[in-house]
């Protein structure tokens, strides 16, 4: 599955990719470029815009309307209508800001690219092939699993 989202989603945009989906964004597209794309490409067109989403339905292509006001909510609406697995797996994960599938980096190598005490505190560390972003997984993985478990609840619920 490939997606393309609206640029009201950039936040959504990121946690796809973290989930190891292809999502195509920028703020910078218009509807129409944005219905072409999706069609070229056969992605599936993300949006909370009704009017963009009635265009992408009436000429046939594959969108879906999101609804839900936190990005747990939507999480779940997307879990549910694409059977998305709600797990960060590094295999699989992309960088959130290029789209690049994100790989493996030994600890010796990042020694120049991240603070002294992120080396120190930390053990794996993935990177971006493309734009060359480091990743490790910090404080900020209890939010990132926060959502996710929310994420999850959410749709058991609505089951």
């Amino acid at each position: 599955m490939k997606f393309i989202v609206d640029g009201m989603l950039g936040k959504l945009t990121r946690w796809l990719r973290m989930l190891g989906h292809n999502v195509k964004y920028s703020n910078k597209l218009d509807d129409a470029q944005l219905i072409t794309i999706a069609k070229k490409e056969r992605r599936i067109l993300l949006t909370r815009d009704l009017e963009l989403y009635q265009q992408a339905i009436a000429k046939g292509l594959d969108a879906f309307y999101l609804e839900g006001t936190t990005e747990a909510e939507r999480l779940a609406f997307l879990a549910r209508r694409f059977k998305i697995e709600l797990e960060i797996n590094m295999e699989k994960s992309r960088c959130p800001k290029c789209n690049t599938r994100v790989k493996p980096i030994p600890k010796e190598k990042v020694v120049n690219k991240v603070e002294k005490n992120t080396f120190s505190n930390y053990n794996e560390f993935w990177e971006c092939p493309k734009c060359e972003k480091v990743y490790w997984q910090c404080a900020h993985w209890t939010r990132i699993r926060k959502t996710l478990d929310t994420a999850k609840e959410n749709l058991k619920r609505s089951k």
